[in-house]
């Protein structure tokens, strides 16, 4: 019998949600609620995609197989984090309440840390230098995943980037408008979802937008885009730093970088009685609650745990109306392929 939370999946330790699993069941058989997936490419998150660079090196394609295999799912041991697939839809359950048909092309709005994966083709056509793997092989939505249907209007790289973030903006988008912010600083602004945080930012009525990056190269290219009314350059691990270069402390702070040690220039940002939104997968959310504590910061922490009601399409909205903030996007691929 199969669980709507892929409980069936779960291979060791038994009892746990298949996110917390050591290993999981990937066989290549749809469930009565489950939709099968026959995968085309695979977006690293630029967390878990950094930490395999740094440590394999030239390696990495193996060590992205390895885990793979060992653990029927795609989930970096050191980051814990994961990313998404895009696939055609093989097979789909005849209790599947996903609304998907046999041949849609989709992208999983769920973690690969929870998507039953297997990897057929050796990863051949991917060298190791992009987040987005080219590969084939299958992978097991459940009844309780999110899948969007893939744009016809976008290049599916294009589509899979932003979806790859789109919980960002659109929790961004509701942090500002029910606090009716004034100020909201991203650091991380030239990124991918930096730069939708604050498309989403201003569109929620924020006037003063600040984007903090890490080089001279990036302010240049955000400014721009025009996305921000400041843009500042700082070492993002650099608390002092960081504060120094805000100036004004901010009402809501949005954290989007892929390296680990951001959260107490994030703290220090954030005015008293603001919020500190943590996107990024490096976070070490006991460094931040720690640090608040220690720095006497009265502010709200919030987990950005990547999904809001009707995120996919926000961010794709963003994407078509922003011609900047595509052409962020497009800047990246270019720099990456």
């Amino acid at each position: 019998m199969t669980s709507p939370y892929g409980l069936h999946r779960v291979v060791e330790p038994a009892g746990v949600l298949p996110q917390q699993a050591w290993r999981l069941d990937a066989t290549p058989e749809c469930g009565a609620d489950e939709v099968l997936v026959d995968v085309e490419r695979v977006n690293l998150d630029a967390a878990s995609f950094r930490q395999l660079r740094q440590q394999h090196g030239p390696d990495v394609r193996r060590a992205v197989l390895d885990i793979v295999a060992e653990r029927g799912k795609m989930q970096n041991p050191v980051t814990g984090s994961g990313g998404m697939l895009l696939g055609s839809v093989r097979a789909v359950g005849p209790d599947s309440p996903l609304g998907l048909r046999v041949g849609d092309r989709v992208a999983s709005l769920v973690s690969l840390t929870l998507t039953p994966l297997r990897i057929t083709d050796d990863l051949a056509g991917w060298d190791g230098t992009t987040e987005q793997v080219p590969c084939a092989g299958t992978a097991v939505l459940f009844g309780r995943s999110i899948a969007a249907v893939l744009p016809d209007d976008l290049p599916d790289e294009l589509a899979l980037s932003v979806l790859d973030v789109c919980g960002a903006p659109a929790l961004t988008d509701r942090v500002v408008r029910r606090r009716a912010a004034d100020s909201v600083l991203v650091l991380g602004g030239g990124g991918k979802s930096g730069s939708l945080s604050l498309a989403a930012a201003r569109r929620a009525g924020a006037s003063r937008l600040v984007a903090l990056v890490p080089t001279e190269d990036e302010a240049a290219r955000v400014r721009s885009a025009g996305l921000a009314t400041e843009v500042v350059v700082a070492d993002a691990r650099n608390p002092v730093a960081v504060l120094d270069a805000v100036g004004t402390p901010v009402d809501v702070t949005v954290v989007c970088v892929d390296v680990p040690g951001c959260e107490h220039g994030a703290i220090l940002a954030t005015a008293n009685g603001g919020v500190v939104v943590f996107f990024s997968m490096a976070t070490s959310f006991s460094a931040a609650a720690l640090g608040a504590e220690g720095l006497a910061a009265d502010v709200q922490m919030l987990v950005g745990n990547g999904y809001v009601p009707g995120h996919a399409s926000f961010a794709l909205d963003l994407l078509r109306s922003e011609p900047a903030v595509r052409a962020l996007f497009e800047h990246r691929q270019t720099a990456q392929a």
